[in-house]
């Protein structure tokens, strides 16, 4: 068998394919585009899938690709097993509707068999073919040198995921020989496709022939599609381990590398792949874990609590739990990063690239888990034990939410540990708990989010009709008060028929200007009129109620009652601000991807009258030239007095628009597109400006980073913008008018001339400290002090700095009148210690370095440095006496 790498099996099987006039696609990001289905990418043809249900036409319809793909549906299993992985890379070949069998059969056998590619032994090899499929089957006996009695027959083999397209399949696989057998000969499962590890799958190729119509139940009715397509996987890491003999697909070229430098991290435990073994299974773990994160993170998703975010944090403190296992203290997963960025680098060197951003990420999630992981360890062990010698089978809920909520351990991890101890989870009573810290938090965040939480049961019920016109007018006028919601008499939440003067209730109008907070824009306020035009109450908030109405928290000023008709006014300088901000946050979205991309993306956002806030994902501050860019992106923009539209369509229509989504946000079938102009679409449900240059101006106020990968930048429109450029224009005219600067222009050279004058200044100031030194060293190192036969030298100086202190050691040195010089000097009430050793000193034993760590003490500071010269700095100027004394002990006692 040939000895291949597997970058070169994996090269091998894109140039096989190549030359039978494929398109060869790189691997796509693990993130997947305008496809909420999916969590992550999972699959070979998951990027495909635009292709195969007819929606794009490809340029070329034979395609080939590896593709990086992840799956969680079994994370538990990892390192248990001999293939299960969490990040895997899928190869594959594919036809929309091109060739089919009569070409992908013979040439699978080609790249498997033929000696200019794998070269596998014809004898080694088995196929299994769907038993109705006879056409496969006569394909593989009739093109194809397979020995006679390698084709099994297997009932399984129909690729069936419900509606859709649908048809038969033939595995291929290898036989690895008895030493693998793990079944015997007469065991059901002792055959090519069976569940055994002698005969290993290493590729499925599927003949997607039929399309599965609703209400079908029997693959035989299933009518055949008009356009055939092929779809084949091979499994890289499978396929490795066929080529490098590993006893499971860790044994490769693949993990090894990052299994050997755990070994080296560990406390002196050692890998061997021969046997099954706990110590096995957590280097398993760590070198699986570590390159999916490494991937995902690359790929633009960061630890958080929900999603795939989620999924990352799992996966990181999974791996750091089994690091524990094998004795590693502190973080280590970032050293393993540039291991798999080698290994994985012939194909993505992007990891690499993106080497600094992802070793971050993961060095400041793995900091934060493990601030927290003893002491959860700690309490996991006790509870286990707790629970043993109770007689108890199950960790508590209660116990389990705390390992959560206190210490990072997301409950699928307690469930993990509980297994190996022999115990399960009460997950209801885990759920139960979290239900009940999500209601506290509801309940503190404010008194209208508390008193909308209590009323949740009346708000439940209410079913009553209340539309929302506020995207096209202000006012309205005869609302009908529909529904008033207080407490009656007794104190209970309720529906009442009037509103009293003094009081602060809820209302629903049968349509409504006002909008409900959400997205990040907060509501309207504004006024209720009675038909004389008197003002009968103030709208102070407005939310959303679980049944789509907008409940109006109202200031009544005057009597109320249901059903009246009333006029409605939103505040219209507070609506127009707000209104403003959220057009210039959907600016500030398209202006970050614009300038910066890359895996920029919206984390969330603020929209108030006087300023807006918008977070992203992005590693790292962003530099004060790209704001500068983004800011100028913005205002040009505002300047073009673009349009403001918007349409309401259905989901799709919307995306094949280009309309963007904010991750994490669910919409239903229809759908609200906004645009700015030819620069910005997006989904969005908030008001905004009628053109961009109502803005007027847009002004970035701050950067910050408010956690691991997101940034925010707050930001102002309009007045507010304009009066923080006045507010610096102020503070650069005093500047320019203590210059004496003609024009304010003039102010940056000005500046410059001063700090030039200023180095000069400083120059000549360091010179004179120079002469000074040189003058007062010929005094000062005529007074030696003489102790136990060692000469030394003690003096407190005047001097601007430490350079001054180590010019007169530099003197010092040119002559060596004593053993040892030890200089002090007090610098903006701060101590600076220098000691020097001659060589002679040096000699008897006398190191500068060991002096200065016992005088450091007595000014209130430490240090250390060579034999020769070393330094310190305190804080107590009173002790320098007794540190010149205490260096004459130290002498003393040699």
């Amino acid at each position: 068998m040939k000895e291949l790498t597997s970058s070169e099996i994996r090269q091998m099987f894109l140039d096989f394919f190549a030359t039978k006039g494929h398109d060869i696609v790189p691997s796509k990001n693990l993130i997947p585009q305008d496809d909420p289905t999916l969590l992550w990418i999972n699959s070979g043809v998951a990027t495909l899938k635009k292709y195969f249900d007819g929606s794009v036409i490809p340029e070329n319809p034979r395609i080939a690709n590896a593709q990086k793909a992840i799956r969680t549906n079994d994370i538990e299993n990892v390192g248990k097993t001999a293939r299960h992985h969490t990040l895997f890379e899928m190869m594959g070949n594919f036809s929309i509707g091109d060739y089919f069998k009569e070409e992908v059969i013979p040439w699978a056998w080609e790249l498997l068999t033929s000696p200019e590619w794998y070269g596998l032994d014809k004898n080694l090899l088995y196929v299994t073919v769907y038993p109705k499929d006879q056409e496969a089957k006569r394909i593989w006996q009739e093109k194809t040198d397979l020995p006679d009695g390698h084709i099994y027959e297997v009932e399984d083999n129909f690729w069936d995921i419900g509606e859709g397209p649908s048809g038969p399949d033939s595995e291929i696989f290898f036989d690895r020989g008895p030493a693998f057998q793990d079944l015997p000969d007469n065991d059901p499962e002792m055959y090519p496709g069976g569940e055994n590890e002698r005969y290993l799958e290493i590729w499925n190729i599927v003949f997607s022939q039929f399309n599965h119509l609703p209400g079908l139940t029997d693959n035989a009715k299933y009518p055949e599609l008009p356009h055939k397509n092929i779809d084949t996987g091979m499994g890289l890491e499978r396929v490795v381990t066929v080529f490098q003999n590993g006893r499971t697909n860790f044994d490769t070229d693949l993990f090894l590398p990052i299994i050997q430098a755990t070994e080296k991290l560990s406390d002196k435990i050692a890998y061997d792949g021969t046997k099954d073994s706990e110590n096995n299974t957590s280097f398993k773990v760590i070198a699986d874990h570590v390159r999916a994160i490494t991937f995902a993170i690359g790929d633009g998703a960061l630890p958080t609590n929900e999603g795939r975010g989620y999924v990352i944090r799992r996966l990181l403190r999974r791996a750091v739990l089994h690091g524990r296992k094998l004795g590693i203290k502190g973080e280590f997963l970032t050293s393993l990063v540039p291991i798999v960025g080698q290994i994985m680098f012939s194909y993505y060197p992007e990891i690499t690239d993106n080497m600094t951003k992802i070793q971050k990420t993961i060095a400041a999630e793995e900091k934060r888990f493990n601030a927290t992981l003893t002491g959860g360890l700690v309490l996991l062990n006790n509870v286990i034990d707790t629970a043993k010698q109770a007689g108890e089978k199950q960790i508590s809920g209660v116990d389990a939410f705390k390992l959560s909520d206190t210490y990072g351990f997301p409950l699928e991890l307690t469930q993990e540990q509980a297994l190996d101890a022999g115990l399960t989870v009460d997950v209801n009573g885990f759920n139960e708990a979290l239900q009940a810290q999500r209601i506290r938090a509801r309940a503190a965040r404010n008194n209208n989010s508390s008193s909308m939480g209590v009323q949740n049961a009346v708000l439940t019920d209410l079913k009553v009709a209340s539309k929302y016109v506020g995207w096209t007018t202000t006012r309205v006028e005869h609302a009908q008060v529909v529904a008033i919601i207080g407490q009656d008499e007794q104190g209970i939440d309720a529906l009442l028929d009037s509103a009293q003067a003094n009081n602060q209730l809820q209302f629903v109008f049968d349509s409504t200007p006002f909008y409900a907070e959400m997205g990040g824009q907060v509501a309207d306020f504004g006024d209720i009129l009675n038909d004389k035009n008197d003002v009968i109450g103030h709208v102070v908030n407005v939310q959303r109620a679980p049944n789509g109405q907008h409940i109006h928290t109202v200031d009544v000023l005057s009597d109320i009652n249901s059903g009246d008709r009333v006029n409605l006014r939103v505040d219209l300088a507070r609506h127009i601000a707000v209104s403003q901000n959220h057009t210039a946050t959907h600016l500030l979205d398209q202006a970050l991807r614009q300038v910066i991309g890359g895996d920029v993306h919206q984390a969330g956002s603020l929209v108030e009258p006087d300023y807006l806030r918008f977070d992203f994902t992005h590693e790292g501050p962003v530099n004060p030239s790209t704001l500068d860019q983004i800011e100028s992106l913005v205002n040009d923009e505002i300047a073009k007095n673009s349009p403001i539209t918007w349409v309401e369509t259905d989901i799709e229509t919307a995306k094949k628009m280009g309309a963007v989504a904010v991750f994490g946000e669910k919409y239903g079938k229809q759908v609200r597109v906004v645009s700015i102009g030819d620069f910005n679409k997006e989904f969005d449900g908030g008001t905004h400006a009628n053109s961009t240059a109502e803005l007027g101006l847009f002004k970035i106020v701050s950067e910050s980073g408010i956690g691991a990968g997101v940034r925010r930048i707050e930001a102002v429109t309009g007045l507010p913008a304009l009066a923080i450029y006045k507010s610096e224009e102020q503070a650069l005219k005093a500047i320019a008018l203590q210059l004496k600067a003609q024009k304010l222009t003039d102010t940056p050279e000005k500046v410059a001339d001063l700090q030039n004058d200023l180095k000069a200044a400083q120059r000549l100031v360091e010179s004179l400290e120079s002469k000074l030194a040189n003058a007062a060293a010929g005094d000062l190192f005529r007074d030696v002090k003489t102790i136990n036969g060692h000469t030394y030298i003690t003096a407190q100086l005047q001097v601007s700095g430490m350079d001054g202190l180590r010019q007169v050691a530099d003197n010092w040195k040119e002559s060596y009148p004593s053993d040892v010089l030890v200089l002090a000097a007090v610098i903006e009430e701060k101590v600076s210690l220098i000691v020097a050793a001659s060589p002679d000193a040096n000699q008897k034993g006398i190191k500068a370095g060991q002096l200065i760590k016992q005088i450091a003490p007595l000014v209130g500071g430490g240090g250390g440095g060579r034999p020769d010269m070393a330094q310190a700095g305190g804080k107590n100027a009173a002790g320098i006496n007794d540190a010149f004394t205490a260096a004459g002990d130290f002498l003393a006692n040699l």
